[in-house]
């Protein structure tokens, strides 16, 4: 990873409790253009900032899988959805299918995915900065500043 992107990490870490108040500001009083607001640092972060530089999401979190995501990537693999969750999955304590081992199995060493084109909803949405009705998703964009570097960023010059 490069470093300024670990610095953005560590910043967040060592920033959770004030970045964690200032989300629940914006819960409280949740601005009408929140969707363009994060739309917009979400663009300007992107210019700057390549996933390939990084890809901790991949090293350090699971997505969920739905079922259509399963059956998805066994059929990349030409392997049965129940031997693809065998081998790779796990329900969680949550009830969700998610990764047995991180870093992600399919994360190759130059940070590219080998099933890119097959990759589970969670992975193509990440990092969830450029959705509507974000309020609704604060406390992961919250979490997610101490995984990604651009949710870092974006959450910095919402708080600036």
């Amino acid at each position: 990873m490069k470093q300024e992107l670990k610095q953005k990490l560590d910043q967040a870490k060592a920033n959770r409790k004030e970045i964690n108040k200032f989300i629940k500001r914006l819960k409280q009083r949740t601005p009408k253009n929140l969707d363009h607001q994060f739309q917009e640092l979400h663009d300007k972060a992107f210019e700057k900032i390549d996933c390939l530089d990084c890809a901790n999401c991949c090293k350090t979190t699971s997505p969920i899988f739905y079922d259509k995501d399963v059956e998805r990537m066994a059929s990349h693999f030409r392997i049965k959805a129940a031997d693809f969750f065998d081998r790779y999955l796990r329900i969680d304590e949550d009830g969700d299918q998610v990764l047995k081992s991180s870093p992600c199995p399919f994360l190759m060493e130059d940070n590219k995915c080998m099933a890119y084109e097959s990759r589970p909803k969670a992975c193509r949405e990440f990092p969830h900065t450029n959705r509507k009705r974000m309020h609704q998703i604060l406390d992961l964009t919250a979490t997610n500043t101490r995984v990604c570097p651009a949710v870092s960023e974006i959450v910095d010059a919402m708080r600036n």
